[in-house]
């Protein structure tokens, strides 16, 4: 914890004792939870949600709070861990925070108490510079397998009552909720894009509205797919937006040649119209996107 108490102590006893019953393996203090109470000034606040912010968008994490200095964890699965981070500076919390969710440990969060001391010796500047580059090089690290810690590993679940009825093994339950929440996800990207479509055509050429509609909303679908469709094949986000943006190319030039044609055929067209093109072109690159992004992008992977 920091040494100057920021965090109240009464979240003590809530930090450890996931870990004490065998529950979690990593606990953190969150400023930023629901029920968290907080007395700080509003650089510190808007630095703060802006960190955490942008370490969701780029590593896809779970935990609100990454800089919190309420901390606590399993001796078992931290030494693994210790033996990996490199940074010994601001972004060391982190850093361990990454490589523990990376390698499927159950981070727990405590809501705190926190008061803030104005009497610190932290360079706003230097520090996130810091921590730009150490998201970058977790980012690698990810990407080339080396952020892979030898972990023990806790039991798979398993139903306690002894009469519990249990579903067949079966691959059907999980094919029917891939499809149903890409057919959900679909829709609302379709109107979604179509609706951004209709506003940016106010100022752009179609190609360019089409465009940029597009990329928007193939980011937003793809982290849908990846944290709700195929949550359970654990993709990484940043194999699931590269696997995605291999087929941003073919939905782009579909829908584009879709819109372009339809402009060349009625010259006169409303953008209303043009919309309506657009949205009949995505249903048509859907099944297309939903085979390869279950076959090869959210692949899951089989255990002997």
């Amino acid at each position: 914890m920091d040494v100057d108490l920021s965090a109240g102590l009464d979240g003590l006893l809530p930090l450890v004792a996931p870990l004490a019953t065998g529950h979690s393996d990593i606990a953190i203090g969150s400023r930023l939870a629901p029920g968290a109470r907080t007395v700080r000034g509003p650089r510190r606040e808007f630095v703060s949600r802006c960190y955490n912010g942008i370490i969701r968008l780029t590593h896809g994490v779970r935990f609100t709070d990454a800089r919190c200095g309420f901390k606590a964890a399993r001796t078992e699965v931290l030494r693994p861990l210790l033996k990996v981070t490199r940074d010994d500076a601001w972004f060391f919390d982190t850093e361990l925070l990454l490589l523990a969710e990376h390698n499927g440990l159950r981070v727990h969060e405590v809501p705190v108490d926190w008061v803030e001391d104005v009497d610190t010796r932290v360079d706003v500047v230097s520090t996130a510079t810091d921590d730009l580059k150490g998201l970058w090089r977790m980012a690698r690290l990810k990407a080339s397998g080396a952020a892979r810690v030898e972990l023990p590993r806790r039991p798979a679940p398993a139903a306690e009552h002894p009469d519990a009825v249990l579903a067949p093994p079966t691959g059907r339950g999980v094919l029917s909720w891939e499809i149903g929440c890409f057919i959900a996800i679909g829709i609302a990207s379709t109107i979604g894009q179509a609706l951004l479509y209709w506003l940016l055509r106010g100022w752009w050429q179609p190609a360019a509205a089409n465009l940029v509609s597009l990329l928007i909303l193939t980011g937003l679908n793809t982290e849908a797919h990846r944290r709700l469709t195929f949550r359970q094949a654990g993709t990484r986000p940043a194999r699931a937006h590269l696997g995605a943006g291999a087929l941003f190319l073919l939905g782009y030039m579909v829908t584009s040649g879709a819109v372009l044609w339809f402009k060349h055929t009625d010259p006169g067209a409303s953008a209303a119209a043009e919309s309506a093109v657009l949205a009949a072109a995505s249903v048509a690159v859907t099944a297309v996107r939903f085979a390869v992004l279950r076959l090869a992008v959210f692949r899951r992977k089989t255990t002997a």
